[in-house]
């Protein structure tokens, strides 16, 4: 590998690329127009290690390439062949400010990685299977969206079951134990967290059209401490950074393996409630401890949570049904995890608080997190649509209302980002909805109709909830706010006229094979 008048080069030891198996890559870095070439088949470790030395960058720097459109695309030997007038754009988006060195630990999981690579290559067909899927483990979530892996194991009476969805499997028996993956993680954000995000990243978390497809979870765990940091809690709250990094790596254990319900939602919904606080302004408006509260209830709004919705509790008589006694068991869930990660010291980021500073944040949290139970959805839009028209922020109950309003509203809002960004989530989405319909037929239970993989199609499920769920929600909040027109009204609305073509062109085609 070289750098040499523009051409970064990466082939087999001692060897040129190989005419047409090489594939070749123009880029800018630094401003400077770079040529990268390399084989079709290089690893996909040896692909991101050729970008970082063009960009001069270390083992524990963020990289992100971008597309002329200004697209985070991935780096990986997938990247597609271009050429000098439509070059990619390569950029640092973390700098290291304190000269951090990476963990022993890490650059053992990198020899293991290439250690597996070259046994899939070496080793006989009936185990290559088995070693894909360890490389797999190592490398989850760091290909392109198309092989993301969204196998998840569902918790049910003790028993595991693995679900398929249009991405690619994730391993039976990965690699790395939970415990030792989480500490990967841990390991990694701990590293990361001091880098600086540059302001270009910092600005685009602030919108709608983040794409969260691109980041790791260490990643997204940096990010989630910028949102912290430059809301300026740790200063009004007196939070040790320290604390909250501990904090925030919790929510992250305490979020379970599942198709959906993950820890990647929990950090959507969070960056959407952060977007929505800077394009409302609600920082000249609302208090800075009740934007405390819809962050962290933003963040902690899903934890633990099994992949089964409500009615399944209910209608199987599971242990959380029978604790909260039928009445919003998952949400209830979710605010005991979180007031239990509260509870431990060193992740307690409400200890310098006061007494009534502390009430007043629980109580908060556990009423927006008791609002993103779809059953009681109606019941929280009326009330919002009556005081809508005089709505007054120094009112308590009108800004209590506002801001349950605000979680439900992040909390689905993946409609209003890019369709790229959106059509992923709803196929993870379908994945949980169809193994709890199965899980249900299994048992003899009643079957929730739109979970029903026999009745519902991918778009007459979205149509359905943009039209009588999304639309009316996302229109009272314009009201409010009509700035949020462009950003969340309008990218449903396109949503709506989406998933309706792909609803009529669906009906034609079963008319047609039909005749």
């Amino acid at each position: 590998m070289s750098v040499s008048r523009g051409l970064i080069s990466l082939c087999g030891a001692g060897q040129e690329p190989r005419g047409m198996t090489a594939k070749i890559i123009y880029f800018t870095v630094n401003g400077k127009l770079e040529r990268a070439e390399f084989e079709a088949d290089c690893s996909a470790a040896d692909v991101k290690e050729l970008f970082r030395a063009a960009a001069e960058a270390g083992p524990h720097h963020i990289l992100k390439m971008y597309s002329t459109s200004g697209r985070v695309v991935n780096i990986s030997p997938r990247l597609e062949a271009n050429s000098a007038d439509s070059y990619y754009r390569l950029e640092v988006v973390a700098s290291d400010v304190h000269s951090i060195v990476m963990p022993l630990e890490l650059d053992k999981m990198d020899d293991r990685l290439h250690h597996l690579e070259s046994e899939v290559i070496e080793r006989t067909p009936d185990i290559i299977c088995e070693l894909k899927s360890q490389v797999e483990s190592f490398k989850r979530k760091l290909e392109s969206v198309e092989h993301l892996s969204w196998m998840g194991l569902f918790k049910d009476d003790g028993e595991q079951q693995q679900q398929h969805c249009r991405f690619s499997t994730k391993p039976n028996r990965p690699q790395l134990s939970v415990q030792e993956e989480r500490q990967r993680v841990r390991m990694k954000f701990l590293n990361m967290s001091s880098l600086q995000v540059t302001e270009e990243v910092r600005e685009h978390l602030k919108t709608p059209i983040f794409d969260n497809w691109q980041w790791e979870e260490a990643e997204m765990l940096v990010l989630l401490q910028v949102m912290y940091t430059d809301l300026d809690f740790l200063t009004a709250f007196h939070i040790e950074l320290e604390v909250l990094q501990n904090f925030l790596f919790e929510v992250y254990c305490h979020y379970n393996n599942i198709p959906f319900h993950n820890f990647q939602h929990c950090f959507c919904v969070t960056q959407m409630m952060y977007g929505l606080i800077w394009l409302t302004d609600l920082r000249s408006k609302l208090g800075r401890i009740d934007l405390l509260i819809m962050l962290t209830s933003a963040l902690c709004h899903d934890l633990d949570h099994p992949g089964y919705n409500n009615v399944y509790q209910i209608n199987a008589q599971t242990d959380l049904a029978l604790r909260y006694n039928d009445i919003s068991p998952l949400e209830n869930h979710h605010c005991a995890v979180a007031f239990g990660i509260l509870a431990k010291p060193e992740c307690n980021i409400l200890k310098n608080l006061t007494s009534e500073q502390y009430k007043h944040i629980r109580g908060g949290m556990i009423k927006c997190i008791l609002a993103t139970d779809m059953a009681r959805h109606n019941e929280i839009l009326s009330k919002f649509k009556v005081i809508q028209p005089v709505f007054n922020f120094t009112n308590r109950d009108h800004k209590e209302v506002l801001m349950k309003i605000m979680v439900k509203v992040s909390d689905i809002s993946n409609e209003a980002r890019p369709m790229a960004v959106a059509e992923p989530w709803l196929d993870c989405l379908l994945q949980e909805f169809f193994n709890q319909s199965d899980t249900e037929k299994l048992k003899g239970l009643p079957v929730t109709p739109f979970m029903d993989r026999d009745k519902v199609s991918k778009p007459s499920s979205q149509t359905n909830f943009i039209q009588f769920v999304l639309l009316p929600l996302f229109t009272e909040l314009t009201k409010l706010f009509p700035c949020l027109e462009q950003h969340i009204l309008e990218p449903v609305r396109r949503a709506l006229e989406y998933y309706s073509d792909m609803e009529r062109a669906s009906k034609e085609e079963q008319s047609t094979t039909k005749a």
